[in-house]
């Protein structure tokens, strides 16, 4: 168990260290060799629970980690980037591994706050290592909203904690046992303690009513930071409301169903305008991944167990490197979506970046296709047990009019990218085609039957 910890220790110490940047990206990629570890050995104490659900969110995670980190090596070529900043940059990526292995293995309410605030802390100075005066007003503007975040995260947990606490002691605090536990727990004091936790998990994943910040701030960093928040921050909180939502499941589905479908839907009205008004790469892409978000809950309440999990190991393995990819369709520090897919002198790059778009919208054979019809099955299958049989079918409808609006900015995207306008020469690094390919061959890997297999038989 202590072996896991062991990579973000040591990034963190050769940061200090006078060492060539190359090799730091080479040490970075050492995070997923615990992660494989973990994946064979489950294991589970009153602090660290490792079974198959946190292990496949830490795998895909790391994966995303060393992707970031390729991307990480010409990165310096393309943004001034000093020696210095890059140290910090891994000084600080070393903690936020640190705190995203504490918060995803974590079997303790308690330790899984500590670990979701160390990575917030972490990533403020990830992003101010982008030496601007935007970079640094967002890393503050990052701060006061992961702390509000932060902090109901924590109220809830309090409450939560409270309303098994004569029953269960200090074990209470433990997701396990809460699990186990769940008829003897306080219904109406848990209830109320996670509402207001979610509602914190929510605001960090950019939900209704502070869309926009995640957005401007994934625009202000560096491409690794948006990477970062789409692909492995957002599957730490993701996992939280995973645990919580299995417990309140067991307390009162109904209550559960009608609080995540309103702040959901809500939520992906206002993102789905958003995003059909917007003007970049980035915007597009942050919005976007809100809006992924938002269906894996939607699938997860609805049952859809399977469907949730591969849409957000497709989401960990598209949106990232699409946002490392912003580096190369930007022209002179412009997202332009005209002609933003040519002037490459490899042809392969265009192709990958064209998988990724048209893979984010759920064009087969994007594993997001899949996830989307067994996500859509697992809410018609509410639908025919429910006695509000038209006001789901309705539902239904508005979530897929809403996703139209979505597809339809994207198709456009992308047309306007690979046909309109010719631009001039696009220099493209190997380290930047190996993170492509990597991720490509990543969600290859999701459409094997066997992944699919055991997708399916992680929650029982």
């Amino acid at each position: 168990m202590v072996l896991v910890f062991l990579p973000p220790l040591f990034i963190f110490l050769f940061s200090f260290l006078n060492v060539n940047r190359r090799l730091i990206a080479l040490l970075s990629i050492t995070i997923v060799i615990p992660a494989i570890y973990l994946f064979f050995h489950p294991f589970v104490n009153e602090y660290f629970l490792v079974d198959k659900l946190n292990t496949f969110i830490l795998l895909i995670s790391s994966v995303v980690g060393v992707g970031v980190s390729l991307s990480m090596i010409d990165l310096p070529n393309r943004i001034y980037l000093s020696e210095k900043a890059i140290k910090r940059f891994y000084r600080f990526f070393g903690i936020f591994w640190l705190g995203l292995i504490i918060s995803i293995l974590s079997n303790n309410m308690g330790l899984f706050w500590i670990g979701l605030e160390f990575a917030t802390l972490s990533t403020v100075y990830m992003i101010k290592v982008k030496d601007s005066i935007m970079a640094h007003k967002e890393a503050w503007r990052y701060l006061t909203i992961g702390a509000v975040a932060i902090s109901l995260v924590l109220f809830g947990i309090i409450l939560m904690y409270a309303s098994a606490k004569n029953v269960l002691g200090e074990e209470a605090m433990n997701f396990t046992t809460l699990l186990e536990n769940s008829k003897a727990i306080n219904a109406f004091l848990f209830e109320i303690g996670f509402t207001i936790a979610i509602s914190g998990f929510f605001i960090k994943m950019g939900f209704f009513p502070m869309n926009l910040w995640l957005a401007d701030i994934e625009r202000a960093g560096i491409y690794p930071v948006a990477a970062f928040f789409s692909g492995i921050l957002e599957s730490a909180i993701m996992l939280g409301f995973f645990r919580l939502t299995q417990i309140q499941m067991h307390i009162n589905y109904s209550h559960l169903i009608t609080f995540i479908y309103v702040y959901a839907i809500f939520t992906l009205f206002i993102v789905s305008f958003l995003i059909y008004r917007s003007k970049d790469f980035v915007t597009t892409f942050a919005l976007s991944g809100i809006e992924h978000m938002v269906l894996i809950t939607l699938f997860w309440v609805s049952g859809g167990h399977f469907a949730a999990l591969l849409h957000l190991a497709s989401h960990a393995f598209l949106k990232p490197p699409l946002f490392l990819s912003s580096a190369l369709l930007e022209e002179k520090g412009k997202y332009r979506f005209k002609g933003a897919l040519r002037g490459y002198e490899n042809k392969a790059i265009p192709l990958l970046i064209s998988l990724l778009l048209l893979g984010i919208i759920s064009l087969p054979p994007s594993p997001m296709f899949f996830s989307e019809i067994y996500g859509f099955k697992s809410i018609l299958a509410i639908v025919t047990n429910t006695q509000y049989f038209f006001l789901m079918i309705f539902t239904v409808i508005v979530i897929l009019l809403l996703l139209s609006i979505i597809f339809y900015k994207f198709i456009t995207i992308y047309q306007e990218a690979l046909y309109e306008e010719k631009n001039q020469n696009r220099v493209v690094y190997k380290s930047e085609i190996m993170m492509l390919i990597l991720f490509v061959f990543s969600l290859i890997t999701l459409l094997l039957p066997q992944v699919f297999h055991y997708i399916q038989g992680i929650i029982q």
